[in-house]
């Protein structure tokens, strides 16, 4: 069997990103992969002005508490002021840009009226309540690295320097497919021997919450002809064609012979638990002109197909996107559950953290069983032949990090 680490460095070595980039509103960004590195185009804040509601002075007027100035203006946010006159205040609000002359800002509370004037409770250092003008952003820093998965605050630190539009990777274009003629989904009749197809629910919202392009091709008919037309007309424009189940040796299982006979396939056992069958492949499109496009057959039971997905099949599609960083960040917290009968294979728990900062584990960890990733915070990343005691340190994957 391959390794973890072994299969997962041939997915990456085989994914060839997505060349296509395109301009988009930065409003439309969040969730896209950044094509190009921004750099900001002026400072932020473009002028020195007030962190706090107050009053702006000159810090040598005011000299010691209890002194009293005349209000010279008022300047609200978005308002540029005078310059500031010796002995004078200036009424100024959060955000609004500092008068020249004044380098300091006492806050409202620590200042009464005093006739047509302000009295200070508060002598001010000079710099005092100021954000000075590039102190956040300076002009021509870069902002923005290419690879990046567009957050909300990343599209909102591109608008604060004035940043219109971005370019963005196209969409990477995924197809799915299901075999099996049991499969039903929900809403039919469930007759004996049928099951509710969860995995198509599985599989595409995984794939939109990546930002895919999904193209549900449905349920396909257990027969060679009917996968082979699947993955043909897959295959025409898709960059990732993705199945679940039927990639065994059984006479119904036609997903196998069928991406033989359309490209090539090479069927991978991996050490991990649950999980092990991974069919990879690629299908040769109509259009010679395009690349042979990317296959991935997962294991047919929820949860195989479920952790399979998230750490091995997510990292291959961030690669195909163009992203910069596939893996994600794991923690080490502490296990409060033993597990003392560990598999040879690398085992992927699933997991939730608990109000004492601790891991309790699902009871029942077979392949089968969905409600565990339902109720999960996580999956556990438990080394081959690992037993776990209650206190012990391991390594936590959250679905924060893994959902997206």
């Amino acid at each position: 069997m391959l390794s973890f680490e072994e299969a997962l460095a041939r997915l990456l070595a085989a994914a060839v990103p997505v060349a296509e980039t395109l301009a988009v509103p930065t409003l439309e960004a969040a969730g896209r992969v950044l094509a190009a590195d921004q750099l900001a185009p002026l400072d932020a804040p473009p002028l020195d002005n007030s962190a706090m509601d107050g009053y702006a002075v000159r810090a040598a007027d005011v000299a010691a508490a209890g002194t009293v100035l005349p209000v010279a203006q008022r300047i609200p946010a978005g308002s540029v002021g005078v310059p500031l006159q010796p002995g004078t205040a200036a009424r100024i609000f959060t955000g609004a840009p500092m008068p020249a002359g004044a380098d300091a800002v006492v806050m409202q509370e620590r200042c009464a009226h005093a006739g047509e004037g302000v009295r200070f409770e508060h002598v001010p250092r000079a710099g005092e309540n100021v954000r000075r003008a590039g102190s956040d952003i300076a002009t021509g820093s870069r902002i923005l690295a290419a690879g990046q998965r567009l957050r909300a605050q990343d599209t909102a630190l591109a608008a604060s320097v004035g940043i219109a539009t971005l370019p963005v990777r196209r969409r990477l274009r995924v197809a799915v497919f299901f075999t099996g003629d049991e499969l039903r989904m929900p809403g039919e009749v469930l007759a004996p021997g049928s099951i509710y197809n969860s995995n198509r629910f599985l599989l595409t919202g995984l794939l939109a919450g990546l930002g895919c392009e999904v193209r549900d091709l449905g349920q396909v008919p257990d027969s060679l002809e009917a996968t082979r037309a699947a993955l043909r007309a897959a295959a025409a424009d898709a960059d990732l064609i993705l199945t679940s189940g039927g990639v065994s040796v059984g006479e119904e299982d036609h997903v196998k012979p069928a991406v033989e006979a359309e490209g090539r396939l090479d069927m991978w056992k991996i050490a991990i638990k649950p999980g092990k069958p991974l069919a990879f492949g690629e299908i040769d499109p109509a259009d010679p002109a395009r690349r042979p496009v990317a296959f991935v057959g997962l294991p047919g039971n929820p949860v195989s197909g479920f952790v399979t997905f998230l750490t091995l099949v997510r990292p291959f599609i961030l690669r195909l996107q163009g992203a910069a960083r596939e893996m994600p960040a794991a923690y080490t917290l502490r296990a409060d559950f033993d597990w003392t009968r560990p598999d040879a294979r690398r085992e992927f728990l699933r997991v939730r953290l608990n109000a004492s900062g601790g891991l309790d584990l699902f009871p029942n960890q077979a392949s089968g069983v969905l409600t565990s990733a339902a109720w999960a915070d996580g999956l556990l990343d438990n080394p081959p032949q690992q037993a776990i005691a209650r206190g012990d340190a391991v390594r936590f994957l959250p679905f924060s990090e893994l959902l997206g």
